[in-house]
């Protein structure tokens, strides 16, 4: 079991890239979505924006969980 100990750092590694990968893509596509929405109703930017936020939040805090349960793999 000794010898796969390297690669679990490697693994680790390659998974929170993945992660963060995922997540701006993300809040990016949210982001211009939102700005659509926007350029076409903008009386409901308001609501448009909350909603934005709340979104990216729920991904940033998947993204931390995937990127925490990545950190404890590379260091058990």
């Amino acid at each position: 079991m000794e010898e796969f100990a390297n690669f679990a750092h490697l693994a680790a590694g390659i998974g929170a890239a993945i992660t963060l990968l995922g997540a701006g893509f993300g809040i990016g596509m949210i982001g211009k979505s939102a700005m659509d929405a926007t350029a076409r109703q903008p009386e409901a930017s308001g609501d448009i924006r909350t909603s934005m936020i709340i979104s990216a939040g729920l991904i940033e805090g998947a993204t931390f969980f995937a990127l925490a349960i990545c950190i404890i793999l590379a260091f058990k």
